[in-house]
């Protein structure tokens, strides 16, 4: 839970931005994800410098080559000497920093400063140092990174859009990622996925008595006391590709604030012929881009399937790059239910033919508002297993009003119910149809030319309605009518 004073300042900032002429709230994010990381390479190097005084080993200061460069050097300069250092000095200096391979380099590749006005910047900078100053841990810090995601309201020019959190969450309960296992998202935008995977393995091994609940009756302190290979965890099971630079950067220092120092992700297109599909994750978490289409020159020889359509590649791709055994959780849109094109009976086909499709969610359109209102589904999935039977279940809610405001309501809906049910849907018989889930076998879906709509199978009750007759509805009709005419004449004796 955030302190309120800080969110009244990362308000006023947002404003100030805008006033300031960068209306973007993508544009602002990443601006402050430019200060965020200035900030974490003076702490980087401070604690570079303290551990070679206890160990009395040499050191060499990040800021060797622009000692003027750390932070705690011209955070307190004055407005206007501030942008010109940063602009001029700093930011060509980030730029060249490390070795090609280097994290710094990576996520400074392109990189554009863009802050107008030294007032504008002075003010960002005193809230990257508020963040610090109040000693915040890992999970405030990542908390207010993610406030200011929060404010991205707008869908990409490629259908790209941050998922809301509760729904990013509910798929990875559903999924239950577990230590050890390889992560991926092939489409991370800014890495919500990732982060409450991370978050759900820490929670999975913290002690109980460690959890706390805050007043919304959210669980955090997960230290993940139980855990090992923290290494492994950290810097070996966490990946992630977009191929937008910008979303590269920004995913990049949301896994940082999350407590994650060496991120692994990368700006690529992995439906394209640069990135080399091999089955190596064991969970695959994704809300890929709905729209758009890629080129077929540049389309990977490794796809079997004829399609530009991204929506259909990316499925491909998470069964191409899935270990057998690994899990899948990932948001489509409708059409792929129960589009009639052979690339969608194709891919409909390997979920089910070849994967053991374990549930089919659909979502209520509003979900997505104000992003957009493209009504989609959930698909779960598990490789190299046959599909005997599909959980089904027609989401009617999920906590908050489905118009383009999205008002709180409970932040639950049918969320615990879905979760619940998939779970025990084993022990469940499910065979009503009438109810919000139910089951269908593979033989059914099969002979439904791989339909995977639930309308297909969910049975409506329609319930009969008893009209009056004709002669009492009129008798009705005439009887009010004698009464306005009455009604009508003791108002004209009354002004007259």
């Amino acid at each position: 839970m955030l302190d309120s004073e800080l969110k009244s300042k990362i308000n006023q900032l947002w404003a100030k931005f805008w006033s300031g002429g960068i209306s973007n709230p993508l544009t602002a994010i990443e601006q402050m994800s430019y200060l965020m990381f200035m900030k974490r390479l003076s702490d980087e190097d401070n604690h570079g410098k303290t551990n070679s005084k206890l160990t009395k080993l040499d050191y060499v200061s990040i800021f060797k080559g622009c000692p003027q460069c750390d932070w705690a050097l011209w955070k307190d300069k004055s407005a206007d000497d501030m942008l010109k250092h940063v602009r001029d000095n700093l930011f060509p200096f980030l730029r060249d920093l490390g070795d090609e391979n280097s994290f710094y380099r990576r996520y400074m590749k392109d990189a554009v400063f863009s802050i107008p006005t030294g007032t504008l910047l002075t003010e960002a900078v005193n809230l990257v140092e508020d963040m610090h100053i109040k000693d915040q841990n890992r999970d405030t810090q990542g908390d207010i990174y993610e406030y200011l995601l929060s404010e991205l309201t707008t869908a990409g020019k490629n259908g790209q859009f941050r998922t809301p959190r509760h729904i990013i969450k509910m798929i990875v309960e559903l999924i239950d990622p577990k230590i050890g296992e390889v992560i991926c998202d092939p489409a991370c935008g800014t890495a919500g996925f990732l982060i409450n995977a991370y978050q759900h393995i820490l929670k999975s091994n913290t002690s109980e008595n460690l959890i706390k609940i805050d007043n919304e009756g959210k669980e955090y302190n997960f230290k993940g006391d139980k855990i090992q290979d923290w290494d492994f965890l950290r810097n070996k099971s966490l990946y992630g590709y977009d191929f937008d630079q910008t979303m590269v950067r920004i995913s990049l220092m949301n896994l940082i604030m999350h407590g994650i120092n060496n991120p692994q992700i990368k700006q690529t297109n992995t439906l394209s012929t640069i990135y080399n599909q091999k089955p190596e994750f064991d969970v695959i978490l994704a809300n890929p881009p709905f729209k758009g289409s890629i080129n077929k020159d540049e389309l990977s020889e490794d796809f079997t399937i004829s399609t530009t359509k991204t929506e259909i590649l990316f499925l491909e791709w998470m069964y191409n790059c899935l270990s057998v055994g690994g899990r899948c959780g990932v948001v489509v849109p409708q059409g792929i239910l129960f589009g009639n094109s052979r690339a969608h009976k194709s891919i409909r086909g390997k979920l089910l033919e070849d994967c053991r499709l374990d549930a089919v969610i659909s979502l209520p359109s509003g979900v997505f508002k104000p992003y957009a209102g493209v009504a989609t589904a959930i698909l779960i999935f598990t490789k190299g297993e046959a599909t005997e039977k599909v959980f089904f279940y027609d989401m009617e809610a999920d906590g908050f009003s489905l118009d383009d405001k999205r008002t709180f309501i409970d932040g639950k809906g049918d969320i615990p119910d879905i979760i619940e049910k998939f779970n025990s849907r084993e022990e469940m018989k499910l065979e009503n149809r009438k109810e919000k889930c139910f089951i269908v076998p593979f033989e059914e879906i099969k002979e439904n030319d791989y339909g995977l709509s639930i309308s297909n199978y969910k049975e409506i009750e329609y319930n009969e309605i008893e009209y009056e007759s004709p002669e009492v509805i009129k008798g009705k009709i005439l009887d009010l009518e004698e009464k306005i005419i009455k009604d009508l004449k003791e108002l004209d004796n009354l002004i007259y």
